[in-house]
């Protein structure tokens, strides 16, 4: 196996994370290896990242790029939803600072066995952690069709959801990337630069893997976690997930939750954040001409009060 390019937004999320020597950070999406390896590199001699990943073919080469820092990095087959309760098994009270990559990998994307992408025929699993129990094709020849109808509306923003989740019911089983694709460009057509099929394979990966379940989940839990001044630095690659990281950390960047016209606050809410910048960060033409996928690429920073 080869070491894939650097990792999305490097520059610009170990300049967010300011890493200082001694301090303890957390890789909740390890991919392979490269925030982490630029975290320890700027954290040296003894600086520590916990870091996550549930796709053991990322592990096995992430672990291999990162043996140079040896006991300094703690790699974990786990979802970063279980940070708090892994960082208190190191004996961790607090973090200096957190990173979350959200979304598929290049790696993932790459392998056509796993079954993300329909440029390639594969079986259609799109799961992160191999051994999860429910794939896409599970969820494709299953769910009813009004339920898959919701999903692919929901989570992949298809307006054309109905029409397509009606073909997939009449036209089951389907158990490879090349029938559902082609399936979603018979029925609804080319009409867009992008491919048809591209908001319904979005969708079925969101659901399979509970993405947005855990986006929401790990938020709170990682500013938690932060010692004062400690940073949180989250990527996300398409809106839904940006919404819930926008909405989540102006949020907890306010004073007062109260509808503006009450003229006394009542809530109660103080703000534990504040935003180092409200408009994301997006990738320059230099690394997007490098790295297609940095193109949609969206990077936000808060620091704990």
């Amino acid at each position: 196996m080869t070491t894939p390019h650097l990792s999305v937004l490097y520059k610009e999320i170990i300049h967010a994370l300011q890493p200082k020597a001694g301090g303890r950070y957390i890789d909740g999406t390890l991919g392979a290896g490269g925030h982490t390896a630029g975290i320890l590199e700027a954290s040296a001699p003894d600086g520590q990242v916990l870091a996550f990943d549930l796709d053991p073919q990322a592990i096995e080469i992430a672990r291999a790029r990162l043996i140079p820092f040896g006991e300094r990095v703690h790699i974990l087959q786990a979802s970063y939803v279980e940070m708090a309760e892994c960082a208190a098994s190191l004996g961790w009270n607090g973090v200096d600072g957190v990173v979350l990559d959200f979304g598929v990998s290049s790696m993932q994307l790459d392998t056509a066995e796993r079954g993300f992408s329909f440029l390639q025929d594969a079986p259609l699993d799109m799961r992160f952690a191999p051994r999860a129990p429910l794939s896409a094709a599970d969820l494709v020849n299953s769910l009813p069709e009004g339920e898959l109808a919701d999903i692919l509306y929901r989570y992949g923003e298809e307006r054309l959801s109905r029409r397509i989740a009606r073909a997939i019911a009449q036209n089951r089983p389907l158990v490879s990337t090349r029938q559902l694709a082609d399936l979603v460009l018979k029925t609804i057509g080319k009409k867009e630069r992008i491919h048809p099929a591209t908001r319904t394979f979005q969708a079925l990966r969101i659901a399979v893997n509970g993405e947005l379940d855990a986006v929401e989940s790990v938020l709170p839990t990682a500013m938690t976690l932060l010692r004062p001044g400690g940073r949180l630095a989250v990527i996300s690659f398409h809106s839904l997930e940006d919404r819930i990281v926008k909405e989540t950390f102006r949020r907890e960047s306010a004073d007062c939750l109260c509808p503006p016209r009450q003229p006394v606050c009542t809530c109660g809410h103080k703000a534990s954040i504040k935003e180092l910048n409200r408009k994301p960060i997006e990738a320059g033409e230099a690394e997007i001409q490098e790295n297609s996928r940095a193109r949609s690429a969206k990077l936000r920073i808060v620091e704990k009060l």
